[in-house]
């Protein structure tokens, strides 16, 4: 009763009652396999002469070698699903995907193997590696370098890091972020700076997720030099949303001009819906008697004295898109000579009546001077004319009046 039988593929043999699996693919059944049955035949003549045998074929395959490292994420965090989207779950800890590649290099081991292609290189001096192996002290030295490198993470991940203070201690809004990311091609922005200018938590509501939350911020760069920019970013969590904004607001940068790299060039009255922005230029040494906002972009842009009033709404972003607007389109003395045509002067303090020329036409002067007649379009504010007029306030404006 010798049998031998070989399969080649996976299969599961069950003889007489006991069950042999090979995953490997061959099933070598021997000798003494046929004779331990045909004992047991003798023993119990009560069996069949012919063991029952049952052949059940199996996969390699299996969940995980199936389904993309993307898919396993997704059934991990609960981003797909029934449940996902009728929003269940949506009120507990927020599930965050983590790297586990991180710390590991393909190739590396215990046994310090050098793979080419892997964790050595393929060609080397023009020579077509093989795999080798690294000496004992050397492999000994790679591994404490692992072993040190991941404990320098823990300590860094368990260092609470005091977050500094912005405008208040609660408050997000003034934080400085750092320089932006580097970009795809290897640029740098070492002297660019990034500020939080608003962080709040908007909610949007749908049919199966019900109230979605997510966080926007605003964030604005500047090198202090005159560059300076500013952008929205929108994510569900907030190291991702600030990272967002700061890295998009590099790419919308604004050149303002600047008087003497310190002050502003005239007057500017800058309105976006319903937020208006009153500038007033001054003298150097005045500082920044403004909102707190317009004072952290002015420190981005480089303006050091300047006055400004909010009239009508303070929300933040209306101000960030006012200030800019106004900004960019004031008319400095070079362009304004080019437009009359004549050349500018100013009178300094310091230098008597001596007038300067700050700025001459590039077409030259023109034959004809300019028309006395001629009425300028400047908006009055009833405010400036009484401080002009030396108009006091009543003395009754404050009083208040009992009601009998």
């Amino acid at each position: 009763m010798a049998a031998s039988v070989r399969v080649c593929c996976a299969l599961r043999l069950t003889v007489g009652g006991a069950s042999v699996r090979n995953i490997v693919g061959a099933v070598q059944v021997s000798q003494w396999a046929s004779r331990a049955s045909a004992t047991s035949l003798q023993r119990n003549p009560a069996l069949p002469l012919i063991p029952a045998t049952a052949w059940q074929q199996t996969r390699h395959g299996s969940f995980f070698n199936k389904l993309t490292a993307e898919e396993l994420w997704k059934g991990v965090l609960a981003e797909s699903g029934a449940g996902g989207r009728k929003g269940r779950g949506k009120r507990t800890k927020r599930k965050l995907k983590k790297d586990l590649s991180r710390g590991q290099h393909f190739g590396e081991g215990r046994g310090g193997f050098l793979w080419p292609g892997l964790n050595a290189p393929v060609i080397k001096d023009k020579i077509l590696q093989t795999i080798t192996r690294r000496d004992e002290s050397e492999q000994q030295a790679v591994q404490a370098e692992l072993v040190h490198q991941r404990d320098e993470w823990e300590k860094k991940r368990r260092t609470k890091i005091k977050r500094q203070r912005g405008w208040t201690g609660h408050s997000y809004g003034g934080i400085s972020l750092g320089p932006p990311d580097p970009g795809p091609n290897g640029e740098t922005y070492e002297d660019f700076d990034s500020r939080v200018i608003e962080l709040k938590n908007v909610f949007n509501m749908t049919a199966k997720e019900g109230r979605k939350r997510s966080v926007s911020c605003l964030v604005a760069v500047g090198n202090g030099n005159g560059s300076a920019g500013f952008a929205l970013g929108k994510a569900a969590d907030r190291i991702t949303a600030l990272r967002k904004a700061k890295n998009r607001a590099i790419h919308y940068l604004y050149y303002i001009e600047r008087y003497n790299n310190h002050t502003i060039y005239h007057d500017i009255e800058s309105k976006f819906k319903r937020t208006t922005l009153r500038l007033k230029k001054q003298n150097k040494g005045y500082g920044l008697h403004c909102h707190r906002a317009i004072i952290t972009l002015c420190k981005l842009i480089g303006i050091q004295d300047m006055y400004c009033k909010v009239e009508g709404s303070v929300n933040l972003l209306n101000i960030t898109r006012a200030l800019f607007t106004g900004l960019a389109n004031q008319e400095t003395h070079q362009m304004l000579a080019d437009r009359k045509q004549l050349h500018v002067i100013e009178f300094k303090s310091d230098c008597g009546p001596l007038p300067i020329v700050v700025g001459s036409p590039k077409d030259g002067v023109r034959p004809d001077p300019e028309p006395t007649d001629e009425i300028p379009n400047t908006r009055l504010h009833w405010d400036d004319v009484r401080a002009a007029q030396g108009i006091k306030r009543s003395i009754w404006a404050g009083v208040k009046r009992t009601i009998w």
